[in-house]
């Protein structure tokens, strides 16, 4: 008995000397702010809970210009994250950085966790797909734009919140009666280049680039100064001299001045919805973005935004082993209809949509499947697939100071567009040759 007592008291004791086995730590790096951050942080604390051999550990690394840049940057230094958050349109230079990045479908291969490209939504895989259909990064963050009006003002006002501007006409003369009923911003809108000329262009079947919007080929140029882009900002700008529009800023600044009340409409992401449940202390709704009713055949679609998930090169079977259990758990329908609630993006997969109806979502919170709708309401065509063009980081920052110079009245929206179309075909030339010699 005694020695059987001292052998388990030494095997106890030997047990517990032993050193536990840390979990393997995997850097992801996010853009995400507010309720969006929350839910970052949330997902990867559900998911460490769920198994013992990988730790999440999410890091804010500013807005997405500063995200993809210090990415980059960290890489070339050989200290890059696990897992990169990079926004839609870094996609082509992500794609063009041969070497740095592991694209999803061999990971998830490599790691034998199994994943099927076709379960997500057609629109949002078809944009982070090769030509061959293979895919290279794990869509996350899917949004598109859609329009946000204050229904408290609205009726104020005299209009009937159930009915929303359709159209842009409708929106002009919705703006009228609001700045004649007492309203000081009837209309704003955020990411100016994203709403106002690259899903304009989309919802009206019109080109923004050649070679299907640089979906053909990097020799692209762009197209997107035509006539009725430039009618439609020359309505924007005289809807500022009448005090219908407020220019508010380049990125989601303005989305700040409809939480708050102060402006009545606003188009935006569909992923600002979180945060409009959250701070907006009225009645509210969401629309469809609006489409110029002289033009024959719209709408048609919007295009997505958002972002979606790149692995970098180099990490360890182990890590990325890691890396492709966390995308497995992110797939995940129950996963990605809390996402979709909670935050207003897209549900990736087709999975999560259906769960996501039948739930009861969106009876419980109208509005929210606005953006489903838009995105799956047709077969895109082939304007209104989305842009796969390189530089264009730098190429949306030289539109967003054109277009800052027609608010300031410097420039008429048919020299701005000029103006940027000569700039941006400029920079799309120089990635071409960095990258297609």
């Amino acid at each position: 008995m005694k020695a059987g007592w001292r052998l388990a008291f030494a095997c106890a004791v030997a047990l517990a000397a032993a050193p536990v086995q840390a979990a393997i730590e995997l850097q992801f790096w996010h853009s995400m702010t507010g309720v969006l951050a929350d839910q970052v942080t949330t997902i990867a604390a559900k998911f460490n809970s769920s198994q013992r051999e990988y730790r999440v550990v999410p890091v804010y690394k500013g807005d997405y210009d500063q995200g993809i840049a210090a990415g980059i940057a960290a890489f070339r230094a050989g200290n890059a994250p696990h897992i990169l958050q990079v926004y839609e349109v870094g996609t082509a230079s992500m794609m063009a950085a041969k070497g740095a990045v592991k694209p999803v479908y061999e990971l998830m291969t490599e790691a034998g966790e199994p994943f099927d490209p076709a379960a997500f939504l057609p629109p949002v895989a078809s944009y982070y797909t090769d030509s061959k259909g293979k895919m290279l990064s794990l869509p996350f963050n899917a949004s598109t734009t859609v329009l946000y009006y204050n229904k408290d003002l609205l009726r104020r006002a005299g209009l009937d919140p159930k009915r929303p501007p359709r159209t842009w006409q409708e929106l002009e003369a919705a703006a009228a009666k609001l700045k004649a009923g007492g309203v000081g911003c009837a209309y704003t809108s955020a990411w100016q280049s994203w709403v106002h000329l690259e899903n304009f262009s989309a919802r009206h079947n019109l080109p923004f680039a050649t070679r299907s919007n640089g979906f053909e080929g990097a020799d692209a140029r762009f197209v997107f100064n035509g006539p009725v882009q430039v009618r439609h900002l020359a309505k924007l700008a005289e809807w500022q001299k009448k005090g219908y529009f407020a220019h508010s800023s380049r990125k989601r600044e303005a989305q700040e001045r409809f939480f708050d009340g102060t402006c009545a409409m606003l188009t935006s992401s569909s992923a600002a919805y979180g945060n409009v449940l959250k701070l907006a202390k009225f009645d509210f709704g969401v629309a469809p973005l609006p489409y110029d009713a002289d033009v024959t055949g719209a709408p048609k679609n919007t295009i997505i935004g958002g972002a979606s998930l790149w692995v970098f090169a180099g990490k360890s079977r182990e890590e990325n082993h890691g890396v492709a259990k966390f995308f497995r758990f992110l797939s995940q329908p129950e996963i990605q209809a809390e996402w979709h609630r909670t935050t207003g993006y897209l549900p990736i997969t087709k999975a999560a949509y259906q769960l996501a109806k039948k739930q009861g979502l969106y009876e419980r919170q109208p509005g929210l499947d606005v953006a489903v709708q838009e995105m799956m309401g047709e077969t895109p065509t082939v304007h209104a697939r989305g842009l796969r063009v390189g530089n264009f980081v730098q190429i949306r920052a030289v539109i967003d100071e054109e277009l800052d110079a027609v608010w300031s009245g410097r420039k008429t929206p048919r020299q701005a567009l000029d103006s940027a179309k000569a700039r941006g075909d400029v920079l799309l030339k120089e990635f071409e040759q960095a990258h297609h010699p």
